[in-house]
């Protein structure tokens, strides 16, 4: 039967209301991102210099291929302007609303410019694609569905929210999450925490959780994308082939006396080539002659191609970390700005810092070189201190080294211990470095732990033995608790939990509270007590400490056989100063995932300063080195007079050890020492160190 007869309906209308219709029961041609947005994605007039159809650059199609990865949770993208990441961010949009048809939250810094990009990115977007409208037929309406706040697809939602309030990041429940221009959004968010962590939270039930970062960077040390490209498991870097040795490197900037980089002559950024390190000067259009054959680099020695397959340094296919980040992403990769107009801005900028203005260098640094910007900062280098360690076997203690401290570090998967020796003057020595691998909660790990801090002995080369005499363990993390109990139930050993105080502290040594409370809300009588660390001032007497050249008062003794690991740890921050309109801030912050060694070095330098070691007499010293490095005297020597009974000489001295074991804190006055030390028997061989604990004084009362 005709149904034009019985319908108003043409038989061509009705089968498109029908198709319409039941197409959402129908499972789409699977389609990665990268290939969605090259069968799809379009330039409008309004968001682009030529209307086109879109494709992606070589270096854009592995990011594409990464964020629409479902076996990868994060992607991070630190970039400079000017290298598409906008285009790229809004393809996943697209894709995620028409493809996979999944629920999404767009953050930007402010509520402004949440309004900028949906009015000229967004909804420019929307209009100009045309398999969008199938999904968002309301994309020329006035209509609740069509708001700044959101837009509402069929099938899924798109959220669009501003960062500046902690309110925005509620009751979402979101499959992918992005954050456009990272760097630009508060770090706590209402002190309610980092932006990043608070849209995190928002996809955690998802079943194929998906967070996209972007930003270019801005201040060293007080930077988001920044942190979060050192917090992923690897870091990818777009390597091109360099047309005179084949080999494969990055684009870099370079500098002046660096055998790779942009070079240039006589101030004339027309002359500009790209060195690489085989002396092969290469042009721009070289470059992008060959950029099809480019892929990334990781710094795990993996590798990224466009389509977006792992490959591990054997070559062999791996699975996709699940958080990575693209980085070193800057201005010269991109075809539409030439490299001499890159050296022209740096010129006109290097020009103005010249002349105290270093508003525009920062700027070249932070939106064209896409790196952060480091005004002044203290480091140190992880070879410069390799070069000054000594020939000490660890586990092992030196002359001069007459006390022994511990610091701990807790990882979800490990403790780390290190073990500091400190001599007369503050003088230090690393002395061991332990790993106990598994759960810092499990209770054989504890177990482990505490034996280690509180029963090993390490041979001093004089002769004697030596114990751990206090130890002080980072309570931060996911295993506080165990910390607590660990420190709450050594007492007696003086182990202490402890947590770093970054910024506005007053003392290395910058208070205590206790932690333990009952079920009526009581404090716990004897219970744990955590010691706050001012650690921006521990780590700047550390660095004043390295100033120091040559062994004695204030220097720092490493040992050789330190891993090339851990002196990187110990050098993996850096002093940053930022000027704010109320002043200047500076504070110690990480360029590299792991520090544990320098943390560790900055509660050791809290212990120091708990034990009040800086301010023990010299007497109090000669004493322990007594007890410590004995010396020999000559056998023949007469024995030295001894004061009669009731003279004023007659003196009593307790050595450290024993002055504990009666339960004194008995420090030992000049005068004492130098009675004991005459009465004192010729001592032919070294002793070893009894079981007894030094008098540090004033632990048992908190330290104050």
């Amino acid at each position: 039967m005709d149904l034009s007869e019985t319908s108003h309906f043409s038989e061509e209308a009705l089968v498109h209301h029908l198709g319409r219709g039941v197409k959402s029961f129908g499972v789409p041609e699977p389609l990665r991102l990268d290939e969605w947005a090259e069968t799809h994605f379009y330039l409008s007039a309004e968001s682009s210099y030529v209307e086109q159809r879109w494709r992606a650059w070589p270096l854009q199609r592995a990011i594409l291929a990464c964020i629409g990865n479902d076996d990868i949770r994060s992607v991070d993208v630190k970039k400079s302007a000017r290298v598409g990441y906008t285009k790229i961010l809004l393809a996943a949009i697209g894709y995620f609303a028409e493809h996979k048809r999944r629920n999404q939250g767009l953050w930007q810094p402010t509520d402004d410019d949440r309004d900028e990009f949906v009015k000229t990115e967004l909804d420019t977007m929307l209009r100009g694609v045309p398999v969008m409208r199938e999904v968002f037929p309301q994309y020329l309406a006035r209509h609740k569905d069509n708001t700044l706040q959101q837009k509402k697809f069929l099938g899924s939602i798109l959220h669009l929210r501003g960062g500046k309030a902690a309110k925005n990041y509620r009751r979402l429940s979101i499959d992918f999450a992005a954050l456009d221009e990272l760097s630009g959004f508060d770090g706590n968010v209402e002190k309610e925490g980092a932006p990043d962590m608070l849209a995190a939270k928002r996809v955690e039930g998802a079943t194929f959780p998906k967070m996209v970062c972007g930003s270019t960077p801005k201040l060293k040390g007080f930077c988001l994308i920044d942190a979060r490209v050192q917090q992923a498991d690897v870091r990818y870097v777009y390597q091109v082939r360099c047309q005179g040795c084949g080999d494969a490197h990055p684009l870099t900037w370079g500098g002046k006396d660096l055998t790779h980089g942009m070079k240039w002559w006589d101030n004339d950024p027309d002359t500009v080539r790209h060195l690489c390190k085989c002396g092969y000067l290469s042009t721009q259009a070289e470059y992008l002659a060959s950029w099809e054959d480019g892929f990334y680099l990781g710094d795990d020695g993996s590798t990224l191609d466009h389509q977006g397959n792992f490959r591990d340094a054997n070559g062999d296919p791996m699975e996709p970390p699940k958080h990575i980040a693209f980085h070193r992403l800057w201005t010269a990769y991109s075809p539409s700005v030439s490299w001499s107009d890159i050296v022209r801005e740096f010129l006109e900028a290097w020009q103005k810092h010249q002349e105290g203005d270093s508003a525009k260098l920062q700027t070249f640094t932070n939106t064209t070189l896409g790196e952060t910007w480091e005004g002044e900062i203290e480091r140190t280098e992880a070879d410069e201190l390799k070069q000054r360690a000594v020939p000490l076997r660890l586990g092992t203690v030196p002359r001069g080294c007459l006390l022994l401290l511990a610091s701990g570090d807790t990882q979800d998967n490990r403790v780390e211990v290190d073990v500091w020796g400190f001599g007369r003057g503050s003088q230090m020595w690393t002395i061991d470095h332990q790993v106990f691998y598994g759960s810092p909660s499990d209770d054989e790990v504890r177990d482990k732990v505490k034996a280690y801090l509180t029963e090993t002995t390490f041979p001093h080369e004089c002769g004697t033995l030596l114990k751990i005499e206090g130890s002080a363990i980072d309570s931060g993390g996911h295993h506080t608790q165990a910390v607590y109990d660990l420190a709450r139930t050594n007492k007696h050993h003086r182990i202490f939990a402890i947590r770093g105080r970054p910024s506005g502290e007053k003392h290395i040594k910058d208070g205590a509270a206790p932690v333990d409370i009952n079920w009526r809300g009581k404090k716990v009588k004897g219970g744990t007590i955590l010691w706050h660390v001012g650690t921006n001032l521990a780590k700047d007497l550390l660095f004043t400490r390295l100033g120091v050249q040559k062994p004695g008062p204030g220097y720092i003794n490493f040992s050789n056989e330190l891993s090339d690991e851990w002196f990187k740890q110990f050098t993996g921050e850096v002093r940053a100063t930022r000027r704010t309109l109320s002043g200047t801030q500076t504070r110690w912050t990480a360029t590299r995932k792991r520090v544990e060694a320098l943390d560790m070095a900055a509660y050791a330098v809290w212990l120091e300063h708990h034990f009040e070691l800086n301010r023990k007499s010299s007497a109090w010293w000669d004493a322990l080195e007594e007890k410590v490095q004995p010396r020999i005297n000559d056998l023949w020597a007469p024995p030295a007079p001894i004061a009669a009974a009731g003279t004023s000489d007659q003196a009593t001295i307790a050595t450290p050890s024993e002055a504990v074991d009666r339960g004194a804190a008995h420090v030992p006055t000049e005068r004492e020492a130098a009675v004991a030390e005459a009465a004192a028997p010729p001592a032919v061989v070294a002793k070893a160190l009894g079981p007894g604990r030094l008098s540090l004084g004033g632990w048992k009362r908190g330290g104050r």
